[in-house]
């Protein structure tokens, strides 16, 4: 196919260009207002950055969301890699309905996800009304207001999200390899452990930082079923900038959040050209 004339791409770009310019200049303004308030508000400086190793309260609320998103990654990746599995090793049928089914939850707002787990996890809720009936308890057992809550809303919401980098991973794998391991008298568990494992590494890893860093901008799941309890750094923002007016506090931790994201996804994409050196890419 001849490459086309040079002209033809000049107005292209002439075409493009303002749509560009204004995408650019929607998403860097907002950028650097917030970087320009963390140190100009409320006075110049870096004292809002200071506050990270001087104020207690912020010290907890950090490591709160850290604590959350780390256990709720793990566990969203290890059921992520379960459902994965078995979607790669079911018959053709089977897999695309219950990929279907899997598409279909990201059609659900996070907002009707969050008050049904109200519903279902509440003192008068099913699971507890459940537990009751069948004398496995003898007074509701608390889920709300606490992390236990937060954490089974967060890993219903993001567990979707793990299944797909590791099922791309899967189906990318060659099946004669495994084939070729268990010729060679290796037993089931030896060959997931040493081949199959290790080929989904990639996927894994993926996955683990996607869902990483959609965790610790969550808001309405800590928000609804944290009660106040669990004070997440996405809802002290919102407190900072509607309650107490402390715009400099929360843009110090929109721009700690945003170069920590940024420091992910550079992780992310040196792991994936290293596994790629070193035969991850080739299955």
């Amino acid at each position: 196919m001849s490459a086309l004339p040079r002209h033809v791409l000049n107005t292209g770009w002439i075409l493009v260009l303002p749509f560009l310019v204004l995408v650019v200049a929607l998403f860097l303004g907002p950028i650097v207002n917030i970087l320009w308030l963390s140190v100009s508000e409320p006075t110049p400086g870096l004292g809002n950055y200071a506050k990270l190793f001087t104020s207690d309260s912020l010290g907890r609320i950090i490591g709160t969301t850290v604590r959350i998103c780390v256990i709720s990654t793990a566990i969203s990746v290890a059921l992520g890699y379960s459902i994965a599995y078995a979607m790669v090793h079911a018959a053709d049928a089977s897999r695309n309905k219950m990929l279907g089914l899997l598409l279909m939850s990201f059609w659900i707002s996070v907002l009707v996800r969050t008050f049904s787990w109200l519903m279902l996890l509440g003192r008068n809720g099913v699971v507890n009304n459940g537990l009751e009936a069948l004398g496995i308890i003898s007074q509701p057992i608390s889920f709300m207001r606490n992390e236990l809550g937060v954490l089974i809303g967060m890993v219903h919401y993001m567990v979707p999200y793990a299944v797909l980098p590791i099922l791309a991973s899967m189906q990318s794998i060659d099946g004669r390899v495994v084939q070729a391991s268990r010729s060679l008298g290796a037993t089931g568990a030896q060959t997931f452990w040493r081949v199959y494992l290790p080929l989904t590494r990639a996927g894994i890893v993926a996955a683990s930082l996607l869902v990483f860093i959609i965790n610790l901008g969550f808001y309405v799941v800590p928000a609804v079923l944290g009660g106040g309890k669990v004070l997440m750094v996405a809802e002290y923002i919102s407190v900072q900038v509607l309650v107490t007016l402390q715009w400099g506090t929360a843009a110090m931790l929109a721009a700690l959040m945003l170069f920590g994201v940024l420091a992910l996804l550079f992780l992310m994409s040196r792991f994936m050209k290293l596994s790629t050196v070193f035969g991850g890419g080739k299955a």
